[in-house]
């Protein structure tokens, strides 16, 4: 398909005899350079398509000092020196734009020749046919040429029609032109009246041809002037060669990369017929193909009208063999090459038809075991060339192989073909080795679902339309329904149900269950994978506002230290008043009306100090305090709740219950309740025998028997009911709240992610939607095949706080987008 698509033999060759390679730089440079050709192809408009020419050959055979290139040559080298300037003119703009840089770096070394194209164009015209004035002395020889061509033509017509006023040539006879002479048509009997020699005659012989002897003369010269033309035009040509001569190096090295430019062309154009993408080169060793799709199948199933199922399948280190089984005919075989054709691709430096989400691994080595190799000559069997495979893989394989066995063990008696399928499965199990592999024998299946790196999977079948699905299942055993397909092709009812008999109820009831109990596997693992992704979400948010309470906690410290600094200052200025106070009423002698207004001096210095210098940012830090406390609490509650479901027990890296604030004594800082009364404030000073409890801007003392304590929310309750703390409460909220509360958005798409990224991201952002207090958050998650929207809604279904969740409006996004509407 690619060398179809190339247009120099140069390119054509590199698809023929370029290698897969094991190199990841290698790879990934390989599919970068047919990516971005990819996409020039698609977007580029001024991108040349054509004028990739095979200069190579004829620029290799100037090397000689004898050579000189011929005129279609010439012409050739034009085009291509056109196109070598269009496409580096491209990729110089591309840089600036920083756009295709593994193609720009491609393109750097080469050079433009625009004086050569000049010397060329002096030569050449538009059409490729060399101009008059290229030379001197052409442009004489041409000159001559017509003036001889001019003389001939009415020389000739003077003749013709003088031979037709004798009646020699017929009236409506026109002057011939062969092989370069001028001649008349004369009808055969009057050959003789005619003076000139006969050159030609026609098929039937009635006609002949003559060239007079009054233009042969001339006819000569001008066949001499024409000899003198080619020799003239050859000279220009040795000397044009002369100048090529030094430049040959380089321009063999252009023609070179304009082979390779055709090349990478060839292959991001199939990479558009068969739509396929560049994949991730995996970093954790698994592969993870995301709707493959078999090339050539595909392209035959277009000719028939039918639609191509993609496969997803993924192997990883701990389960690197995948054992397919499900009916004959169900697509076992096609999942087994689809799989082994896309790595090939992608090692050979094709974009491969799937998701560009796929990823890949670099194999050093791919092993094949499928069809018939049974030989006459070497006296090999079916089975006996299977077993030499098995002999090789065994031998040659390892953890960087990829092994494609297709229907194995068959072939021989079906209990010990299946006992040594089943050793050699186990045998590759342990050597690491990633494979996928193809069979109907039950014992694989059951190896398969205790073993830690087989997988099962299943193609699956639709058992009402006795129809299969060409889906893989992956996790699952397949069943053969052999007696189904039976039935629907028509084999008669008593030897189905014969056979059924023969088979008896324990390998029908064994089929049900190996599928059952793979089924319940799944759905286990399925919740393990929730509750890790949880865990794994709480302990981050943990860790968050563990770091968040510890910044407060400084900042409080810090707040404190202020605060004890600026009360120093305070008191001293207030010791200040007080003695100025007492010496004023000394001095007056206690004269009443002054010792008044002393008195109203220092009471309203002391409100001024009371209104300055409120305790509101202590009281924002505790309030900050509880809520990021509260807020641990009820992680703390979600994740049992989750574990609990999960039947799972609880990890121990959580956050420890918050004690109760109205425990243990009293002591500073601490809220209080008057008792026998509504009254609430904060315990400012203890001494042996009272309390000194600050209620607003009044500090009264009491004894301890007449207070309760309460806690930080019945107190901001209490606070909440008054309306002169109404204002202040209503500011209530910490900074980081409020920035989030702004930056906030209500919707999130986690198109293209894993399924526990995409978990992780959803935790987050239901936490913070739930922080901020927003009743409504849209999830776009797409539509696809359904699956990472089930595992989204499941989850959900696990959340508290979650009061619904349903499908977008249709004309929004539909099933694509799930709402979620919050308590």
């Amino acid at each position: 398909m690619i060398a179809s698509k190339c247009s120099t033999n140069y390119a054509a060759a590199r698809a023929e005899n370029e290698a897969i390679s094991c190199e990841e730089n290698q790879i990934q440079h390989r599919l970068m350079l047919t990516d971005e050709m990819k996409l020039i192809c698609m977007f580029e408009d001024t991108f040349p398509a054509n004028g990739y020419i095979d200069s190579k050959e004829f620029l290799l055979r100037l090397n000689s000092d004898q050579a000189a290139i011929d005129l279609q040559s010439l012409v050739l080298l034009r085009t291509s020196l056109d196109t070598l300037r269009k496409i580096l003119s491209f990729f110089q703009k591309a840089k600036s734009a920083g756009l295709y840089p593994t193609l720009v770096l491609m393109a750097e070394p080469i050079a433009q020749y625009p004086e050569i194209s000049r010397r060329i164009d002096t030569i050449l015209d538009k059409y490729g046919e060399v101009r008059d004035n290229a030379s001197e002395q052409l442009a004489i020889i041409r000159k001559s040429l017509k003036d001889k061509e001019k003389s001939i033509s009415k020389n000739i017509l003077s003749i013709l029609q003088k031979a037709q006023a004798e009646g020699l040539v017929e009236e409506g006879a026109s002057v011939s032109i062969r092989d370069g002479k001028t001649l008349i048509p004369v009808a055969a009997a009057n050959k003789k009246k005619l003076s000139g020699v006969v050159y030609d005659e026609s098929a039937t012989g009635k006609t002949v041809f003559i060239e007079p002897y009054e233009v042969i003369e001339l006819n000569n010269q001008v066949r001499e002037l024409q000899f003198e033309e080619q020799r003239e035009i050859q000279r220009i040509l040795f000397e044009f060669t002369a100048f090529l001569r030094p430049y040959l190096p380089e321009l063999v090295e252009s023609a070179l990369f304009m082979g390779e430019i055709d090349f990478i062309r060839a292959k991001a154009l199939v990479a558009m017929d068969i739509i396929a993408g560049m994949p991730v080169i995996s970093k954790d060793g698994a592969v993870r193909l995301h709707k493959a799709r078999h090339p050539l199948l595909e392209k035959a199933l277009k000719k028939e009208n039918k639609e191509m199922v993609p496969l997803s399948l993924e192997l990883t280190k701990e389960k690197h063999i995948l054992l397919i089984s499900g009916p004959n005919a169900g697509g076992k075989s096609v999942c087994l090459k689809t799989m082994g054709l896309l790595q090939y691709m992608f090692q050979w430096g094709m974009l491969i038809p799937t998701s560009e989400i796929s990823e890949m691994v670099i194999f050093d080595s791919v092993f094949i075991d499928i069809g018939d190799d049974q030989s006459l000559e070497n006296d090999l069997s079916t089975y006996s060339s299977h077993l030499m495979n098995m002999r090789e893989i065994v031998a040659s394989s390892n953890e960087k192989s990829l092994v494609l066995i297709d229907e194995f063990g068959s072939g021989t008696e079906p209990a010990a073909g299946g006992a040594i399928a089943e050793a050699i499965l186990a045998e590759l199990d342990a050597k690491g080795v990633y494979g996928i592999i193809t069979t109907h024998y039950t014992n694989l299946k059951l190896f398969a679902g205790n073993s830690k790196g087989v997988v099962n999977g299943a193609m699956l079948f639709d058992a009402n339309n006795i129809a299969p699905l060409f889906k893989l299942e992956q996790g699952l055993p397949g069943n053969s329904f052999a007696f189904e397909l039976a039935r629907k092709i028509g084999l008669p009812e008593a030897i189905v149900k014969k056979a059924e008999e023969l088979a008896g109820e324990d390998f029908v009831d064994m089929e049900k269950q190996l599928r059952k109990i793979a089924r319940n596997r799944k759905a286990l693992d399925q919740k393990l994978i929730k509750v890790r992704s949880a865990d794994k979400a709480l302990e981050g948010l943990t860790d968050k506002y563990q770091k968040e309470l510890s910044e407060i906690k400084v900042l409080k410290k810090q707040i404190l230290d202020q605060a004890r600094s600026e009360a120093k200052e305070i008191l001293a200025g207030a010791n200040r008043q007080i003695e100025n106070t007492i010496r004023e009423i000394k001095e007056s002698q206690a004269e009443k009306e002054k010792t008044k207004a002393s008195r109203k001096k220092l009471e309203s210095f002391r409100d001024t100090i009371l209104d300055d210098h409120s305790d509101a940012s202590d009281d924002k830090i505790d309030r900050e305090l509880e809520l990021l406390l509260a807020r641990k609490q009820r992680e703390q509650k979600r994740k049992e709740e989750r574990a609990r479901k999960a039947g799972t027990p609880v990890s121990g890296n959580l956050v420890k219950p918050v004690p109760k604030d109205n425990d243990g004594p009293v002591k500073v800082g601490d809220k209080v309740r008057i008792k026998d009364g509504d009254l609430i404030g904060e315990v400012v000073q203890i001494s042996t025998k009272s309390v000194s409890v600050a209620i607003g801007s009044i500090t009264t003392k009491m004894a301890p028997s007449k207070i309760e304590k309460i806690s930080n929310a019945e107190y901001k309750s209490s606070l909440k009911k008054s309306a002169t703390q109404f204002s202040s409460t209503s500011s209530y909220g910490s900074e980081s709240v409020s920035k989030r509360r702004l930056e906030f958005s209500p919707s999130i798409d986690i198109r293209g992610q894993r399924l526990m990224d995409a978990l992780d991201i959803v935790t987050h952002f239901i936490d913070d939607a739930q922080m901020v207090g927003v009743s409504q958050v849209k999830i776009l998650h797409g539509k696809g095949n359904g699956i990472l929207r089930e595992e989204i809604r499941k989850y959900l279904k696990t959340m508290p706080g979650i009061k619904s969740f349903a499908d977008e409006d249709i004309t929004l996004g539909g099933s694509g987008i799930t709402v979620v509407y919050l308590d």
